[in-house]
């Protein structure tokens, strides 16, 4: 494949980058300045040579809301905020299962398990650990669908419990820069996120660890994320967008919305899918509130190749039907390589405003998993 624009840095990129060479933080600086257009289409043009052509969707369950000792300035759930979520302990393994039902019928390849604290114990709450356990086994054998988790901090012990268990992927963001870092969160370091994700991957499963955009850090602060995350080596790469909540101190700072235009939010996609060519560039929580319907679309049109579909962890999130429509309007189709779902059937059954329609945002109560978060409590997000 010949890939020429007459922008010398783009098509050099691209050149580099099908020949199968790694592009560095230079590299990656120049092209984040490159011009959005012709930076959307390269980073398009390199998703379909390495990609198959399908947008996958992830979904996630809210198993253990709030009360999280951890200072994350952007973050619902902290103890340290008050930001009006309902809290409540971890949801059980049978709640676990029905949200991994329904996001299984509403498309989802995937399923993530999330734990709001430090980390799930096992020696310290063994309990817990069990249920998150149970959990892992009955989304595993009862569902088609990938069983992921984001249990915070783990020990080499626990990563191979779990990797044995079956879970597919470990969830562990980043958020953001190792120089940004410190600005965001106190509480832990940036070198203790990437300790977990080195633990977890010499225990045999497969990384998805990404960023929050919008937090004020700046174009090189959002290259500096993707060449770490180079370093740690992700399949799964979750881009959020900064849904500011009142409460926390990024919510304070940012009332009027996250500090990113869509142009900036395209191009940052546009340079993780050069610098990531070959993993799922998943556009992930806060999409909605930073982009417009019409918008949506312009991600998948700069590389992207992955979402999270369903509601977020403290927040609804839009219809999966929309989100399939989204996916079809940028030129692209729903993975159904390990969940064969009918995406007609999905959309059908939520402009019918069946059982499976989202619930409104303070209508339900988040231990009955009604969502495919089964958290859509109030109007924060996480």
């Amino acid at each position: 494949m010949v890939y020429e624009t007459g922008n010398r840095t783009i098509d050099d990129a691209v050149e580099r980058v099908l020949a199968g060479e790694r592009l560095d933080r230079r590299d990656g600086l120049a092209l984040i300045a490159q011009p959005v257009e012709e930076l959307a289409a390269a980073a398009d043009a390199v998703r379909a040579e390495f990609g198959d052509g399908t947008v996958d969707a992830c979904s996630i369950v809210n198993a253990k809301a709030g009360d999280c000792a951890e200072d994350c300035g952007f973050c619902a759930q902290s103890v340290h905020f008050d930001t009006g979520i309902d809290n409540y302990g971890f949801l059980g393994p049978e709640k676990i299962l029905e949200a991994a039902k329904r996001a299984e019928r509403d498309g989802a390849q995937r399923f993530g398990i999330v734990v709001a604290e430090k980390g799930v114990s096992k020696e310290h709450r063994p309990e817990e650990w069990e249920e998150v356990l149970e959990a892992i086994r009955l989304v595993r054998d009862e569902t088609d669908v990938e069983v992921d988790a984001s249990l915070g901090i783990l020990t080499e012990e626990e990563a191979e419990i779990l990797a044995d268990e079956g879970l597919n992927h470990y969830n562990h963001n980043i958020e953001t820069s190792p120089n940004f870092f410190p600005e965001i969160v106190d509480s832990h370091a940036f070198e203790d996120r990437v300790e977990t994700l080195e633990v977890a991957k010499e225990a045999g499963m497969d990384l998805c660890a990404g960023v929050i955009l919008g937090m004020g850090e700046s174009p090189t602060d959002r290259v500096d994320a993707a060449v770490a995350l180079q370093d740690v080596g992700v399949s799964s790469l979750p881009v959020n967008i900064l849904n500011p909540v009142a409460g926390t101190p990024l919510g304070e700072r940012f009332d009027d919305g996250a500090a990113i235009s869509t142009e900036e939010i395209v191009s940052t996609i546009a340079v993780y899918r050069l610098l990531h060519p070959h993993a799922r560039v998943r556009l992930t929580g806060g999409r909605e509130a930073n982009l417009d319907a019409d918008e949506q679309h312009l991600p998948f049109e700069a590389g992207a190749d992955g979402m999270l579909t369903g509601d977020y962890l403290t927040t609804e999130g839009q219809s999966p039907a929309d989100d399939i429509e989204v996916v079809e309007r940028a030129g692209l189709e729903p993975n159904t390589e390990a969940n064969d779902f009918d995406p007609a059937s999905v959309k059908a059954r939520h402009a019918d405003g069946g059982t499976d329609a989202p619930s409104e945002p303070d209508g339900g109560d988040a231990g009955d998993a009604e969502t495919a978060a089964g958290s859509a409590t109030s109007n924060v997000s996480d």
